[in-house]
């Protein structure tokens, strides 16, 4: 039997099969059957978007019939459980239980065998599958979540960049651009902060920046995408920057100190993902110092696996008996 773990993103999505040992000799585990296939496909878009529930399933379905094609497995073979990460999914709403039904519809599965969550969960599932443990996502957006050794899970952060940004790129992106039309207009003294951010927007004037928030392509990413540029300034001596890239490192160590206390973990073991906690080396190293600050034992650990391994992991859950 197999078992399909998806990784659903907004630009691809991922699909590894893992053959599910039903019989396994004694002693096994029955989690150790081998991986048979990935195979990757459409993207998604928010569920409640126009189309958003055909971008759906037409991702599931693309991203496991090219796993079953690397597989060398017909087209038609069954699964007989899949579990789905996709960003923006929260645990116990209405928008999770239409996720789910389109995935039972998608795959033919009982309902039972079927689980479609935030890739949160998938990235915590693989970072720890078997111990207590907390996972840090900063990215575009952040979110933090952490289990405990009897299973409980606690989440903080990451409600979306309206309104709890703070620790993502796109805070980092968004607050060096405030304190660029800060400079432009005489609040603030003028730095290299200022051309170095005007520069990669392709803009010579405030009121050009005006024009292009109030557009389309000033979405999200692209304000995410400055965030290097302000870490790079903040290297580089300008005082201002430096003050974007500590608030955010306090909100994430904010963020998992609120998860090992409400977990009641004295001991933090902690998996840092995303681009901004990874490739930021000046954020991570002032997250260290936050962390050493609020967190009496704590320690970053490594993960092995990846979105589709978390995914593959909550899968064998949903087959075990409880």
């Amino acid at each position: 039997m197999l078992i399909a773990g998806f990784d659903a993103g907004q630009t691809h999505t991922r699909c590894r099969l893992q053959r599910w040992l039903c019989n396994p000799e004694p002693g096994a585990d029955a989690g150790a059957g081998t991986i048979v296939g990935e195979g990757e496909g459409s993207g998604v878009c928010h569920l409640a978007a126009d189309g958003g529930e055909a971008a759906f399933q037409a991702a599931i379905r693309s991203s496991l019939n090219a796993a079953l094609t690397e597989a060398a497995l017909p087209q038609t073979t069954p699964i007989k459980a899949a579990v789905v990460g996709a960003s923006g999914i929260e645990q116990g709403t209405a928008l999770q239980q239409r996720g789910h039904a389109l995935l039972c519809q998608a795959l033919q599965l009982d309902p039972a065998m079927a689980l479609v969550n935030g890739d949160e969960r998938t990235a915590l599932h693989a970072a720890f599958p078997r111990s207590a443990g907390i996972v840090l996502i900063s990215g575009t957006g952040m979110i933090c979540l952490g289990r405990n050794a009897e299973g409980r899970e606690h989440r903080s952060g990451g409600w979306g960049w309206r309104l709890d940004g703070a620790g993502s790129a796109y805070d980092i992106g968004h607050q060096g651009l405030q304190l660029s039309l800060r400079m432009a207009d005489g609040r603030l003294p003028k730095t290299r902060l200022l051309d170095q951010l005007w520069t990669a927007l392709g803009c010579s004037s405030p009121e050009a920046i005006k024009t292009l928030a109030a557009g389309q392509e000033m979405g999200v990413a692209a304000i995410a995408r400055l965030a290097p540029l302000v870490e790079a300034e903040a290297q580089a001596g300008d005082t201002q920057a430096l003050q974007v890239l500590d608030h955010s490192a306090m909100a994430l160590a904010e963020a998992v100190a609120a998860v090992a206390k409400a977990l009641d973990l004295p001991s933090a073991s902690i998996s840092a993902q995303g681009g901004a906690i990874t490739h930021l080396h000046l954020l991570r190293n002032l997250v260290e110092q936050h962390l050493t600050a609020k967190l009496p034992h704590w320690q970053w650990a490594r993960s092995d696996g990846d979105a589709c391994d978390g995914a593959l992991s909550l899968a064998l859950g949903l087959l075990r008996p409880h």
